[in-house]
């Protein structure tokens, strides 16, 4: 099966379960021209902001499924497929974390206001929409996993050891297939797995490499963007990133965070009822959203 195909067959299944609201498929040009997918469902109530949900590095809207089914019920939810992921277009150029913050500032703009939740380089993209564009539109964000400046710094490379550009430049079907592999810490069917390796190796490789800010944007960007922003902010990590939430805890008291010890990066696929329970609450103490039925 060609690699759009077997995306859309991923997409239409890991949504199968949203049967109790409808699951809209829409999509808008961003401000440079490019064509990005969308997921939508549930409806919400006046006044009540949009959940938006934004994958990392190379990964579909449709990662988020889990939580798009949970969170339906309540709130009106949308899940953005990148540009070059998922079902967006694949564009010529624009893969830069700033341009796709402009396009996040796009995204957003249709469904503002918004609690942002994203993951991974996802939340740096989202830092800098932040940093670009302020806070205004977004009333709660959670960073999911991702590593966002605080101390202490991810620990160098052993001398003469590749990175991980250099390692998909040598061999990138076999590093793209454990790099998937080892987001999980619990086992995941092998259609799933295929579809996140076809999302990934449908990006050409240059632009899936110039995702990553790298040294270009220093780390002290993602620190100060967090520790200035005004509103509601929820970071969930793993064990390998516990240090960095305690930091951004002592620094930003009011942050709220949360430790999966047994999760992979993925931590939201590998307990999706703990994480949806966690991100329910964090909607509801912050008043997005009704409280629990008797």
């Amino acid at each position: 099966m060609r690699a759009a195909g077997l995306l859309a067959l991923a997409l239409a299944t890991s949504l199968s379960a949203l049967h109790a609201a409808p699951v809209n498929r829409t999509s808008f040009l961003t401000s440079d021209g490019v064509r990005l997918h969308v997921v939508e469902a549930g409806q919400g109530r006046p006044g009540q902001p949009v959940v938006a949900f934004v994958p990392g590095w190379s990964m579909p809207a449709s990662i988020w499924a889990s939580q798009l089914e949970a969170l339906a019920k309540t709130h009106k939810v949308v899940a953005l497929d990148p540009r070059g992921q998922g079902e967006s277009e694949i564009a010529a150029g624009g893969y830069s974390t700033e341009r796709r913050a402009k396009d996040l500032h796009d995204f957003i703009g249709r469904y503002a206001p918004v609690v942002l939740v994203t993951w991974s380089l996802g939340s740096l993209e989202a830092l800098q929409y932040v940093h670009d564009h302020g806070d205004g539109e977004v009333r709660a964000l959670v960073i999911v996993d991702s590593s966002i400046g605080e101390g202490p710094a991810p620990p160098p490379r052993p001398a003469g050891a590749l990175g991980f550009q250099d390692e998909l430049r040598r061999d990138r079907v076999n590093v793209v297939d454990e790099f998937v592999r080892g987001m999980f810490r619990h086992p995941q069917p092998d259609w799933w797995i295929d579809s996140l390796k076809n999302s990934v190796l449908r990006m050409p490789l240059e632009a899936s490499l110039s995702l990553f800010p790298g040294d270009r944007i220093p780390r002290e960007r993602w620190r100060d963007t967090v520790n200035a922003f005004s509103r509601p902010l929820l970071y969930v990590v793993t064990p390998p990133l516990a240090s960095q939430a305690q930091s951004l805890k002592a620094h930003r008291p009011a942050t709220e965070i949360e430790v999966f010890e047994g999760a992979g990066h993925a931590l939201f696929i590998d307990e999706p009822e703990r994480f949806a329970a966690l991100l329910a609450g964090f909607l509801r103490r912050n008043g997005f959203a009704p409280p629990p039925a008797d």
